[in-house]
């Protein structure tokens, strides 16, 4: 069992997440799991502001997202984040779902996110604030 910490996020699908079918648009996806991840990581404090002011912050290196079942409009569902595990000292694995209100997983994605210096142009070692912003659990108090 994965020791990290899961951030629940909630939404309501509304008119302008859907595509001409009626359900939800596969770009809007994207966009919600992206307001997940900001949602947790500004709550857990290395929000927008942190990251102007260190110059530094999260970067999508890869995804992988599987579209599971339907989501339509007015649907409520839940986002639950998670970060799977460190590739390096520099890039992890965060595994989203969109859980529908029927309690079914509708969507699931991987990102491999690294953590990039915004003045040098490189990927950098994630220090332990984003870590903890993320959920990950540290052995040893690290």
């Amino acid at each position: 069992m994965n020791p990290n910490k899961i951030f629940d996020y909630h939404v309501l699908i509304k008119e302008s997440h859907l595509d001409s079918f009626g359900h939800m648009n596969n770009t809007a996806y994207l966009q919600i799991y992206e307001e997940a991840r900001w949602d947790f990581i500004t709550k857990h404090g290395f929000g927008l502001d942190v990251i102007l002011k260190e110059n530094a912050g999260p970067v999508i290196l890869d995804l992988q997202v599987r579209f599971k079942r339907e989501i339509k409009n007015r649907e409520s569902i839940l986002i639950q984040s998670q970060s799977k595990e460190m590739v390096s000292s520099k890039i992890m694995i965060l595994e989203q779902k969109m859980i529908n209100s029927d309690g079914k997983v509708a969507s699931e994605a991987l990102f491999k996110v690294g953590f990039f210096d915004m003045k040098e142009r490189k990927l950098i070692e994630a220090p332990a604030e984003w870590l903890k912003a993320v959920g990950i659990a540290m052995k040893n108090g690290k």
